[in-house]
Order: C-alpha cells, then structure tokens, then sequence
C-alpha cells in the first residue's frame, strides 16, 4: 500500500544511492577492465563494460530524479513526475546496447579464439568485486523499497544479479586454470544474453508505466476500504487512479449514497474522505460522483434484485451498481461493469432485448463500464 513520503527527502535519498552506485561502479568497472586486459579474457572486460552502462545508467538515473523534482508550473500542473519513466526508458536502451554490443564480441571471439592469462591478483580482483556487488546490490534495493523507488530497486537487484554473472566468469577463470578448457567467449555469450533479456523486461515495464496499467490492487483496496469506513457510503465504484511519476496518484470514484443526503452533508463527507484517503495512501482523491440509492421503498429494493439477478447470469457482467429507480415515472437506471470478452455494444443489445421484455413499463438507461480495478 502507498505510503505518504516526503518528496524532498526521497529525492535525496534516490540521489545519495545513486551516486554511491556510480562510484562503486566505476572503480568496479575500471579494475575488471584491467584485469580483462592483462589476461585477455573478454568475460572479464564485457563484466566491466556492464558495470560501466551500471554507472551511466545512475547518472542517468540521478538526472531524471532532478527533473522529476521539479515544482508544477502552468504548463505542467500536475508536476513532472513522468520524467522518471522517461530516464529509466533511457536506461533500459542503454543495457540492451551494451548486451547486443556484448553479444557481438562475445561471437567473434568464439570465431576466433584467444588464450587467457590469469594472475592470483586478477582472481583476487574478481572475487572482491562479487562481494562489493552484493554488498551494493543489498544497499541500493533496500533504499529504492524505503522511499519507493521502482528505478533504485531495480538497479538493486541488477547489481545482485551482476554479482552472479561476476561468479560465473571467475568460475570459467578458474575451469581454465584447473583443466586448460577456455569458457570465456561463451560465458561472454551468456552474459550478453542475461543483460538483453534485463534490458528488454526494463524497456517493457516503463512502457506499461508511460502507457497506463491496472491501479495497483493493494492501493485500489486501500482506497475502497477507507471510504466505505464511512457509514454514509453505500458502496464505492469505478476508482480510477492516475499516475503521474512515482507517489504522484491522483483518484476519482464513484460513491452510492443515500437519496435523503442534502448538498451540505455531501459537500462534509466528501472534504472528510479526501483527508482520510491520503493520510491513509498518499493519492489524492480529487474527483467523487455521486449515485443516488433508493431508500423506503420496497418496490425498488425488488426491481434492484430482479435486475441484479438477471444481468449477472452472464459471465461477461461482472457486476451491477448504481441502480435507482423513479417508480413514478417509470424510469431506472444503472452501471455494469464488463468483462474483456464482449464489446460494450454487444453487451447492451442482450442486456436491453432481455430487460425490455421483462420491464416493459420501464424507460430503461445502462451504463456500461470497465473493471479499472478489481
């Protein structure tokens, strides 16, 4: 569930990580590129190429935090919080290059072949850099959870995984040592392999994120819950929750009340709910629409149930809400909410044909809507 979290404070916290990051990379990057030299294995030197994108992709990273950090302004009132899934798209270009540059030296060194050269001090060298690489990898995954930083958890996690690729290329070093079988190229291949694949679950993920996805269920819940703490809501439907940049949600929704509320208590009750959705989320709740719920009438308690009823015998409704009913003037109306295997016009044909034959005295009104949430 969101947390509330001081915005300056995590903006600190992302770039303090980050520029511990770059500094451990580079030292990491510039050691395995000369023990890569030295001993002319390209695992080692493609090792230390991944741990210099690592590094560029911090600085990057650092970068996107600032713009982010921006205040709104007329142009952008919502902030600039959508810079993040910019930077970190960027990021993700960056490791795939590296992986597909990877891969094509790796190839041309199983092509043709060369003879490493190890030392007990570029062994050494390895080894500590795996240790350093979990140690980082630990620090910056545990930070990015703190202040719900999807970019520093995933370079958390990045780092961890580094640390794996660094054991296989000092395994295939000492193979090499041990029984004189060469495993650098196609250890180079794996790896290749590895950052192509992280580089493309990267790049997809910040696509979902700039393009728009389901409201994270655990947040939804939270949200429904804290308005339906309240004994004057009904129910609560059709949240929606905008994204813009990390902890910058915005919500709408659609509240059941009672048909005997007055304007003035809305008006209470929604500043009310406004509060306790953020101090219990942080998302702003900045739009509520109002369905009016027939009370004292047993003959539209009737009608609800007889619709209900009818509407959900199709797997494809998924729910009904919203319902009222003027019994005087013959008139209902009411929201379903449909699957993703029948189209909005299909749908309301069968549901209009059937419920017309059924409540023929009735003008009826349908409104159909998605499953945002649930």
């Amino acid at each position: 569930m969101s947390q509330v979290i001081d915005q300056a404070q995590r903006d600190k916290v992302i770039v303090r990580t980050s520029l511990v990051g770059i500094g451990a990379n580079v030292l990491l990057a510039a050691f395995k590129a000369a023990v890569g030299l030295i001993s002319s294995s390209i695992a080692v030197i493609l090792d230390a190429v991944n741990n210099l994108s690592d590094a560029l992709s911090s600085v990057i990273t650092v970068i996107g935090a600032k713009l982010a950090s921006r205040k709104p302004d007329k142009k952008h009132p919502l902030g600039h919080g959508r810079v993040e899934y910019l930077s970190a798209t960027i990021v993700s270009a960056i490791v795939l290059y590296a992986g597909i540059t990877a891969l094509v030296e790796s190839i041309k060194k199983i092509i043709s072949p060369e003879k490493p050269s190890y030392t007990v001090v570029s062994l050494i060298i390895i080894a500590a850099a795996i240790a350093a690489k979990l140690l980082l990898g630990r620090y910056v995954k545990a930070q990015g959870k703190a202040v719900k930083s999807g970019a520093l958890e995933a370079s958390g996690q990045d780092a961890l995984f580094d640390a794996i690729v660094s054991s296989s290329v000092l395994a295939s070093a000492l193979i090499y040592i041990a029984w004189g079988v060469s495993l650098e190229a196609y250890v180079g291949v794996l790896i290749a392999v590895l950052i192509i694949k992280a580089g493309v679950e990267m790049l997809l993920e910040n696509v979902d994120d700039i393009l728009g996805h389901r409201a994270d269920a655990e947040d939804a819940h939270a949200v429904k819950q804290a308005l339906t703490s309240e004994p004057e809501v009904i129910g609560a439907y059709d949240l929606f929750i905008n994204n813009y940049g990390p902890n910058r949600n915005y919500a709408s929704v659609h509240l059941e009340l009672r048909d005997t509320m007055t304007v003035a208590e809305l008006d209470v009750l929604s500043r009310r709910l406004e509060q306790q959705v953020y101090e219990k989320t942080g998302i702003f709740l900045t739009g509520i629409s109002v369905y009016s719920y027939n009370t004292g009438s047993d003959e539209a308690a009737k009608l609800r149930d007889a619709v209900k009823e009818k509407v959900l015998t199709h797997p494809w409704a998924l729910q009904v809400h919203g319902f009222f009913v003027d019994t005087e003037a013959k008139q209902m109306r009411f929201d379903v909410v449909l699957s993703f295997d029948i189209s909005a016009k299909e749908a309301l044909d069968v549901l209009y044909g059937e419920l017309k034959k059924d409540f023929s005295q009735y003008q009826i009104h349908i409104n159909p809507d998605v499953d945002l949430t649930d």
